[in-house]
């Protein structure tokens, strides 16, 4: 929740509790949303080039320079549908709304056939300074979870001076590939047991052939109290059948494990990355208490990594997929987030 009633920048509390602070409350205009097999889907609405991608990406607001931008991350395996109620939230705040599919998700395609197909920390992070860059936003709020974490922990930490704040679900996701090995409990082993799956030729091919029953699985043991639809199980689908989904799936854990080597264009940004930079921008952390891969924490473990204002919740209730789980809490830390922005400013 907030810690004031006092009004901050273009974000005002009455406007939150207008719209209802309760987790149930779930407002979706129908401009910003289509409904596809029964669920509300975030559709993308532009492509954008960048040197390496064409970035399929939602646009609340295309053109405007005025409002305050948020770009919202998914994770793995999900999709921009994460956000299908977090977006026209935010947006009825005063945000303009950037939800990007990730290299090898939706539309979003590599320009060349000669490109790594590399999911490594760096190049996540470099993808959303590449979609500002292309369509000419110069700061934002970064938010995500799971995968979309890494990318925006990343980008914060390296190009602070383009973000705005940050949200990140399980606080601090930067890799030292020299402590990739470092010896683990088994029950965090356990409960990561399909990073070691996709190291094989069998993982590779089991995603390759059934990458919706994949989707469920880990839907399903990641929040294990998540009550998800089949239809919005089906929404996110789609996503999953780009060319090139398979192998940036699968390269994200064989490249955090040591098992394939990084991108060359991105050598020195990843060893900036295994320095584990602090973040320093205005931020809010969330840990949702029924994820199993990241057990959540009051903060403390990861306090060492931020210099700048940082508050910290636990999302009660909730798994992995927090902005499709509890929309508000998303919804609540990006305009928490804003606050300690206009503090700091």
């Amino acid at each position: 929740m907030f810690p004031s009633t006092r009004a901050f920048g273009f974000v005002s509390v009455i406007v939150l509790l207008l719209l209802g602070l309760a987790t149930g409350s779930e407002i979706v205009p129908e401009s910003s949303s289509k409904v596809t097999n029964g669920s509300p889907t975030l559709p993308y609405t532009h492509t954008v080039n960048t040197s390496t991608l064409t970035i399929a990406y939602y646009d609340s607001a295309p053109g405007n320079t005025l409002a305050p931008v948020v770009v919202l991350v998914h994770g793995f395996p999900y999709s921009i549908d994460s956000y299908v109620y977090t977006a026209p939230k935010l947006t009825a705040l005063g945000f303009r709304v950037i939800a990007p599919y990730l290299r090898g998700y939706g539309a979003t395609r590599f320009l060349s056939p000669a490109t790594p197909r590399s999911a490594e920390q760096a190049a996540l992070g470099k993808d959303i300074i590449d979609l500002m860059d292309s369509i000419g936003i110069k700061k934002a709020i970064f938010a995500g979870y799971d995968w979309g974490t890494v990318a925006v922990n990343a980008a914060a930490a390296l190009w602070p001076e383009r973000c705005a704040g940050m949200v990140a679900a399980n606080s601090y996701l930067i890799q030292n590939r020299n402590t990739a090995w470092a010896i683990a409990p088994p029950a965090s082993l356990a409960t990561r047991w399909y990073f070691y799956v996709f190291l094989t030729p069998q993982g590779y091919s089991a995603l390759a052939n059934d990458t919706r029953g994949w989707a469920e699985a880990l839907w399903s043991k990641n929040s294990p109290n998540w009550k998800y639809t089949q239809a919005q199980l089906d929404a996110a689908v789609p996503a999953f059948q780009n060319q090139d989904y398979v192998n940036i799936a699968t390269n994200f854990y064989r490249n955090r494990l040591l098992y394939a080597s990084g991108d060359p264009a991105y050598a020195d940004l990843a060893y900036r990355l295994d320095k584990q930079p602090p973040i320093g921008v205005p931020s809010v952390t969330l840990d949702p208490d029924e994820a199993i891969v990241f057990p959540f924490t009051n903060g403390s473990s990861t306090a060492k990594y931020f210099t700048g204002p940082r508050v910290h919740h636990i999302v009660k209730g909730c798994g992995e997929n927090i902005p499709l789980e509890q929309p508000q809490a998303f919804v609540n830390a990006i305009a928490e987030v804003s606050q300690l922005q206009n503090k700091v400013n």
